[in-house]
């Protein structure tokens, strides 16, 4: 729920914007397959979850992950994806689809190496013939 719908109608906040989330530059979506895990903490910082998932789309600053809904899904966690050597990508849960899936965007944008790290490992049909730049 937006937490402008929480406020009184004529509060001052109603006008404000998130550069992050109202302005930025919108980047295309690619669709992909990899595995990822995610992982968040339990009940205060007790002990660390992890659930496994896979990235079905992905952006510079956004992605679409496969999970199993069923079971309740922090706000916050981090995403590892384990194939492009890729950890700890800090995640915002944005939304959960009925189709168990979820839109989370990351708490900064990744790097274009990042994304080619991850199209090259990826097993959808469109990236079959992506190579990796040794030397960038």
């Amino acid at each position: 729920m937006p937490a402008s719908s929480q406020l009184p109608l004529g509060h001052f906040l109603n006008t404000e914007e998130s550069f992050m989330y109202d302005r930025e530059t919108r980047f295309k979506m690619e669709e992909t397959m990899n595995a990822a895990r995610i992982e968040y903490t339990e009940k205060g910082v007790l002990n660390m979850a992890a659930r496994r998932c896979d990235i079905i789309r992905i952006s510079k600053s956004t992605a679409v992950l496969a999970i199993l809904t069923q079971f309740s899904l922090p706000k916050q966690f981090y995403l590892d994806i384990p194939d492009a050597r890729i950890t700890k990508v800090g995640c915002m849960l944005m939304r959960v689809n009925v189709n168990n899936t979820i839109e989370v965007r990351f708490l900064r944008l990744l790097a274009d190496k990042e994304l080619d790290k991850i199209f090259v490992y990826s097993t959808h049909p469109a990236h079959r013939d992506r190579v990796l730049n040794v030397r960038g």
